[in-house]
């Protein structure tokens, strides 16, 4: 099936009107009680979905019992219209059941031909659509495009996560823990709830905690970015640990000798978990200037560990990699 989220409106603006569809229905207001999900017909089109459309996007899934891929579709997405807690309202629509409707509808434009099908519409007007059973990661993207488009902000679970960022910024790992963890109750595979549960945990110095969760990450998503680079983060402050603990004999070994490259990337190690990162990667260039090739690269390797743990994005990675390149590749 073509997903064809983000083209132009099919539609001309004025075509979907209350006289172009479902003549002689009469359009009444939304009700606040209104379900998050429904199952629409042509008698309650003009009320389920153009008018309550004035007030909140809907999303209608164009579906038919014949149709496998609808119902591969349809549980994921009344998953992830339940999970917008009401910005967000879902009619399906039974075409076979309500043939007049789908008939009108694709005069005016709906490619019905193929379904699943689902439009989002916002102030009586269709504002995207995509077709196919796509899979939930690309439904949330399309439901926090209607969503914007519609001046309606983000979804819950996205809102949390910003906060939750923010609180880890401002040096509020409790708050965040709590908020990350909200965000599993209501997505249980998001990779960016569990990635800053963990990073949460080792910020509250609760490595028992960390690596525990860290166990609990779902199998689909245990090899993703955001968990990979937390696992990394976990097992560089239990190495760390152990190398802070044994820091005035690196330190003298260093004294005795300048060139001890293996003290010196235990320094490092020391360093990244006192939260010294800037200094943790001078130790290590330091090593990689002095000899890139020791000890089969350990040092570059070590460093590459810290960047995916502190995060690709990170001042620390941008300024340490521009030295790294620049020694690498002078």
């Amino acid at each position: 099936m073509d997903h064809i989220i983000g083209q132009p409106n099919p539609l001309a603006p004025d075509t979907l009107t209350p006289a172009a569809l479902v003549p002689g229905s009469a359009a009444q207001g939304q009700q606040p009680s209104a379900p998050l999900v429904t199952e629409g017909t042509q008698a309650t089109f003009m009320q389920d979905v153009i008018e309550a459309s004035r007030s909140v996007p809907v999303l209608v899934d164009f579906w038919a019992d014949w149709c496998g891929p609808c119902k591969q579709l349809a549980p994921v997405l009344e998953k992830v219209v339940t999970a917008a807690r009401g910005k967000v309202r879902l009619v399906k629509i039974d075409i076979e059941a309500n043939r007049a409707l789908a008939t009108q509808l694709t005069q005016v434009g709906l490619p019905l031909q193929s379904i699943p099908m689902v439009a989002a519409f916002w102030k009586g007007q269709i504002l995207d659509l995509f077709q196919g059973a796509l899979p939930e990661s690309e439904i949330k993207k399309f439901v926090e495009g209607v969503l914007k488009a519609a001046g309606g902000g983000t979804m819950p679970a996205t809102e949390l996560l910003q906060e939750a960022s923010v609180a880890m910024e401002t040096s509020q790992p409790g708050h965040a823990a709590e908020l990350f963890s909200a965000v599993i109750g209501e997505e249980p595979e998001n990779p960016k709830a569990w990635a800053g549960l963990i990073r949460a945990m080792l910020a509250l110095d609760d490595e028992e905690a960390a690596a525990a969760a860290l166990a609990d990450v779902p199998e689909k998503i245990k090899d993703s970015p955001e968990v990979t680079g937390a696992r990394a983060a976990l097992e560089l402050k239990q190495e760390g640990r152990k190398a802070a603990q044994e820091m005035e004999e690196v330190h003298a070994r260093l004294a005795a000798n300048p060139d001890d490259h293996a003290a010196r990337c235990e320094l490092a190690n020391a360093l990244n978990v006192a939260g010294k990162r800037e200094e943790a990667a001078h130790e290590l260039l330091h090593v990689i200037r002095a000899d890139r090739n020791w000890n089969d690269g350990a040092a570059k390797q070590q460093l590459l560990r810290f960047f995916e743990a502190w995060g690709q994005d990170d001042p620390a990675t941008l300024a340490a990699r521009r030295q790294l390149s620049s020694l690498l590749f002078s």
